[in-house]
């Protein structure tokens, strides 16, 4: 990599090299809030002066800022291919394509070097973009999708419908994001074929849940009650009384999710309540010890433990949810390892602030499900 580089600043003079390291760095200086924003504006022009010839050392500096700061070296990179087209002037595009293709970069960094050969030359992107269908950068990823996609619609105009069936399950294969993964389900149904679209995406479907515990004046999120210290599914404990004043047992009971997305819903265990709180514990079994992710989607407060460890907490309700709305690194142990959801619910009485529900699932840092061990699935 360091001879590319080399290649690409040699007809830099050494003063030119060195103001655009310094220019470069001082775009790398902003902040997320926008601190240093004047002078960055200065220091992009510095960078676009040097031309094609700074283009590598400019992706080399993406990804390792703010993402202020890749916004103005986006803006740059693009002024500088702007300049070369317009003036058929050459661009370095087999520097570009190394670069691309070397995934020790950062990702930002690899989307822009794409996005330039792009620019520069259509067809090298065309023929490029293909070998980036298991790319860990899920933003090359998608382009690399969504052309097995469309060939497969085009197939399926032609009534070729096997062989559109074969390209729409190596999409399927690929695919991480919710709205690609929907039209390519859509599509083999159509044809079919059904598709398990919790398992694809490693949704976590058998849980035991419990409650209802109180929540009045949001206090629930804070106050630690039982499951919280120790879980024992055999075990019963004073719930929050209930309308009249009567008192009530919290016990844990069974709940496998029907939803394709993995919704798991207090309203349906529990009854449509009120100022509450209740827990959702799970066992994953982990075929080996390593890294991974627990994604998560909830408008309610929420808390969640990884094997007694508290990972992260929300106390904020009804602010809408999404799939992967909360990404939270964490490791797994080696076999049984216990996930443990709390999740309120608050006074508000709006249509809007029904929902009593989270999601969650367990994938690497590219979004891909992470499958259980055989036996002791949660």
């Amino acid at each position: 990599m360091k001879r590319i580089v080399f290649f690409l600043i040699v007809g830099l003079s050494i003063n030119a090299r060195a103001e655009l390291a310094s220019a470069l760095q001082t775009i790398n200086a902003v902040s997320r809030e926008g601190q240093g924003n004047e002078a960055a504006g200065e220091a992009w022009k510095e960078v676009v002066k040097g031309g094609s010839g700074a283009l590598l050392p400019l992706l080399n500096a993406t990804g390792k800022g703010s993402g202020v700061a890749d916004n103005w070296l986006r803006l740059a990179a693009n002024v500088i291919a702007d300049r070369a087209n317009s003036a058929k002037q050459p661009m370095p595009l087999a520097e570009l394509v190394a670069f691309l293709k070397d995934t020790r970069h950062a990702p930002t960094a690899r989307q822009l070097a794409f996005d330039l050969i792009q620019q520069s030359d259509a067809a090298k992107a065309d023929e490029v973009e293909p070998s980036l269908l298991n790319d860990p950068a899920q933003p090359l990823r998608r382009g690399a999708v969504y052309r097995l996609y469309k060939e497969g619609v085009a197939l399926e105009n032609e009534k070729k419908n096997e062989e559109a069936k074969a390209l729409y399950h190596q999409a399927l294969a690929a695919a991480r994001d919710e709205d690609q993964v929907k039209s390519i389900v859509s599509a083999l149904e159509k044809l079919g074929e059904k598709v398990d679209t919790a398992k694809h995406f490693g949704f976590l479907m058998n849980w035991h849940v419990i409650g209802p515990f109180d929540n009045t004046k949001r206090e629930g999120f804070a106050t630690v009650y039982p499951p919280e210290k120790q879980i024992k599914l055999d075990a019963d404990y004073a719930g929050k009384p209930d309308e009249k004043g009567n008192a009530t047992k919290a016990k844990w009971q069974t709940f496998t999710s029907q939803h394709e997305y993995g919704k798991v819903d207090f309203n349906k265990s529990l009854g449509m309540l009120k100022q509450t709180t209740a827990y959702a514990v799970t066992t994953f079994n982990a075929a080996e010890s390593r890294d991974c992710e627990l994604r998560l989607g909830c408008k309610n407060g929420w808390k969640i433990w990884l094997n007694g460890e508290l990972l992260f907490s929300r106390d904020e309700y009804h602010r809408g949810a999404q799939m992967d709305q909360y990404k939270l690194k964490c490791h797994l142990n080696k076999g049984p390892n216990i996930i443990l959801v709390k999740c309120c619910q608050n006074e508000q009485t709006e249509n809007w602030t029904v929902e009593w529900e989270f999601q969650l699932r367990v994938c690497d840092a590219t979004g891909t499900a992470i499958a259980q061990a055989a036996s002791e699935k949660g």
